[in-house]
């Protein structure tokens, strides 16, 4: 009897906004922004990301945060937390569904950069 392959994961690049269940005990799978360089997207089994959440209305942006829209493909105003970079298994990736704009990847970066205080 022929059992049925697994479909493989989608295929994606740092910088890539995707959908994943962050936590074993998320309801819904999250969108996520992957940091990890390209050779860890190609060949590594666990990927860095960093987690989107909803901005609400009125809300302020909090310090080493940044804003996120659907030029960058999530599907409401997101913020992502610069502060916390999550590691998630490959396979638990479900969909791929946009890109992080050029502008915004910098402000990533300077965000990472302050947060972290690699160059101080």
């Amino acid at each position: 009897m022929k059992h049925a392959e697994n479909p493989s994961p989608p295929s994606f690049r740092q910088w890539d906004v995707v959908k994943v269940r962050v936590y074993d005990t998320d309801r819904d799978e999250h969108f996520v922004v992957v940091v990890s360089p390209d050779e860890i997207c190609a060949k590594g089994r666990r990927i860095n990301v960093l987690y989107g959440s909803t901005k609400r209305p009125g809300e302020a942006l909090r310090p080493c945060h940044v804003l996120l829209n659907g030029a960058d493909g999530f599907e409401h105003q997101t913020t992502v937390d610069c502060t916390f970079v999550h590691v998630v298994p490959k396979e638990k990736i479900t969909a791929a569904v946009g890109s992080v704009a050029i502008v915004r990847r910098r402000e990533i970066m300077r965000q990472i950069n302050a947060a972290w205080r690699f160059f101080q």
